[in-house]
């Protein structure tokens, strides 16, 4: 589930992969796997992604459908 949170997420505020890759300092090839799914997320990962977005935790991995608590 996060990886199509995070694809939808980043396609609604207008990033490429490459561009929320350089927001989140991380290579291109890490945010397709995470959008994928074949790569799972670390904590920090999970932090940051939270934030840039402004969305819990529990939404970005699927348990919550609401962005926000």
């Amino acid at each position: 589930m996060y990886g199509k949170r995070i694809k939808e997420l980043r396609i609604e505020r207008g990033y490429t992969q490459q561009e929320l890759a350089d927001i989140l300092h991380t290579s291109q090839k890490t945010i397709s796997k995470y959008e994928l799914e074949s790569t799972d997320l670390n904590t920090a990962m999970i932090e940051k992604i939270c934030k840039l977005f402004d969305v819990s935790s529990d939404y970005l991995l699927g348990i919550d459908d609401l962005p926000k608590d």
